[in-house]
């Protein structure tokens, strides 16, 4: 191994230690139980703020995973408080779904079912399953999972509807955040959906489950994917007519490691030689986002040809993973020196070297988002995941 992947491999450990210090130490809610609900942008805790479904189950999946690299039993107890917080007041023990939010004294907020809430529950409570073997995790992991496959799954069309009501009616706002489309199927759901089904599938060898994963990438591959140009389809109707939107480069260098692992998991010979393909050109494309700083863009508009000019913390942790992966594929040093010019942006731009954890992002001018810490999309999830993917992929 080089003196720099040496290096890269060293420093990613630090950090990823240093996330989970800075989620062990300041994300505790000791006052109303589980996790806070928000960090500000001054790393002050919102007294009382809601608490989101996603952010419970990301960091019951960072902890959970981290504990099987770390071996730190601080680690594996924090994954059991998310574990419990999130089957005691997350679940839905009356309808059998998941609570998007509850408020602070523990009660319902937001009742609605979004599917990538349920799908982000799969995927940490099948990951506290693998470290901890309660059956009460696997219990609820594939309750979930046969929720989606009732409720969600278009038999007709084939893929995923976005979201519904508690007792599992249509809804009229199907969007995850005020920014997205909102129509009834989208990438990003798919995309989490697959990740949650595959990680119930490491823990629990369904054969129907592992059906359910062939099919859904099959449809990604169908829909999603544009072969043309490498980048993502993200909006869709329920019969696959497609609603143009922008090209997130986040999203594109994301599926493009994670697909692939996920076709790897399922065993099907074809889909995992296509994936691969896939994560190449994905890779290609998605330099097209990639800033002389070695930072990575967040959003590109083709219709009105303007660049959302600024760089998120979390596309700059899938890129460090995503162009990783295509250097293991094809052994270009290309891609392995697009990650060392990543990994030195964040350094100096993403990381809070004061108070820890990493900013919301930054503005073309360089200036900081004063945005979140911690919230309901800001976790450490992206960054305690690409740690530890390239901790596992750098071999000594």
């Amino acid at each position: 191994m080089s003196l720099q992947r040496k290096l890269l491999k060293s420093e990613l450990t630090a950090e990823l230690n240093s996330i989970l210090k800075y989620w062990s130490k300041r994300s505790i809610d000791d006052q109303n139980g589980g996790f806070v609900g928000q960090i500000d942008f001054n790393d002050h805790i919102i007294v009382n703020a809601e608490k989101g479904s996603v952010l419970n189950a990301r960091i019951l999946w960072t902890f959970s995973a981290s504990y099987t690299t770390t071996k730190n039993e601080n680690h594996k107890k924090l994954a059991k408080r998310a574990f419990e917080f999130l089957a005691a007041y997350f679940y839905d023990t009356k309808f059998g779904g998941l609570f998007w939010s509850i408020n602070e004294d523990k009660t319902p907020k937001d009742t609605k079912n979004q599917i990538y809430a349920l799908a982000f529950a799969i995927y940490g409570l099948s990951e506290y399953y693998a470290i901890s073997k309660e059956e009460r995790a696997l219990e609820l992991a594939k309750n979930l999972y046969a929720k989606i496959q009732e409720h969600s799954y278009d038999p007709i069309n084939k893929g995923y509807l976005e979201a519904f009501t508690r007792d599992w009616q249509p809804i009229e706002d199907l969007r995850l955040s005020a920014k997205d489309a909102n129509e009834k199927k989208t990438m990003n759901t798919h995309l989490h959906i697959i990740e949650g089904y595959v990680n119930l599938y490491k823990v629990w060898k369904d054969e129907k489950l592992l059906y359910d994963i062939i099919e859904l990438l099959e449809t990604i591959e169908k829909h999603f994917i544009n072969p043309e140009t490498g980048h993502l389809h993200l909006f869709f109707d329920e019969n696959w007519n497609e609603k143009p939107d922008v090209i997130s480069y986040g999203h594109d260098i994301e599926a493009a490691w994670l697909l692939q692992q996920c076709a790897e998991i399922s065993g099907n010979e074809t889909l995992i030689a296509n994936f691969k393909k896939y994560a190449i050109q994905i890779a290609e494309a998605t330099k097209e986002g990639l800033d002389f700083d070695g930072g990575l863009w967040y959003e590109y508009d083709p219709e009105k040809k303007e660049l959302i000019a600024e760089k998120h913390w979390w596309p700059q942790a899938e890129a460090l993973i995503g162009f990783y992966n295509a250097y293991q594929l094809t052994d270009k040093e290309e891609y392995l020196d697009i990650v060392y010019k990543i990994w030195k942006f964040t350094k100096k731009h993403m990381i809070d070297h004061q108070n820890g954890e990493w900013f919301w992002g930054i503005y073309e001018d360089y200036s900081t988002m004063k945005k979140d810490k911690a919230g309901f999309w800001k976790c450490p999830y992206h960054n305690g995941r690409a740690c530890l993917e390239l901790i596992n992929r750098i071999k000594d």
